[in-house]
């Protein structure tokens, strides 16, 4: 996993798909070329990637390269937590434990139902007429 010093990880959430890359630093992210505060605007999606730093207390220790693809804000959102925390536990195996309590090393498994025939949308039905 720690090829040149930096720990690689995935992390997916409904159609989203993050590879971050971790290394020893000062707390930089670079998402797509972009900040996190750029690339998430919204604070709690920020506080939500982060919830996995502030946990093991290790939050601006290391620096965040990531790819994400795929899905909207908070499908990547969601894929770039569960990376950090996957990248966390395979620099020290210690963390595994504080991670698991929290549910950060679950991957989130729900996705949009898919649409059925006869129905306008997944479990929507056309109105009923009685006559």
């Amino acid at each position: 996993m720690a090829e040149n010093g930096q720990i690689h990880a995935i992390g997916r959430r409904k159609e989203a798909v993050c590879r971050i890359y971790l290394r020893p630093g000062s707390g930089k992210w670079d998402i797509n070329g972009r900040t996190l505060g750029d690339y998430f605007p919204r604070a709690a999606l920020v506080s939500a990637i982060q919830q996995p730093f502030t946990a093991t207390d290790t939050l601006g220790r290391f620096d965040v390269r990531a790819n994400v693809i795929g899905g909207g804000q908070t499908g990547q959102a969601g894929a770039l937590r569960l990376a950090v925390a996957r990248a966390l536990v395979s620099l020290d195996e210690a963390y595994r434990r504080k991670l698991r309590d929290l549910g950060l090393l679950t991957r989130d498994a729900r996705a949009v139902e898919r649409k059925k025939p006869g129905r306008p949308k997944a479990r929507k039905r056309f109105q009923f007429s009685k006559r």
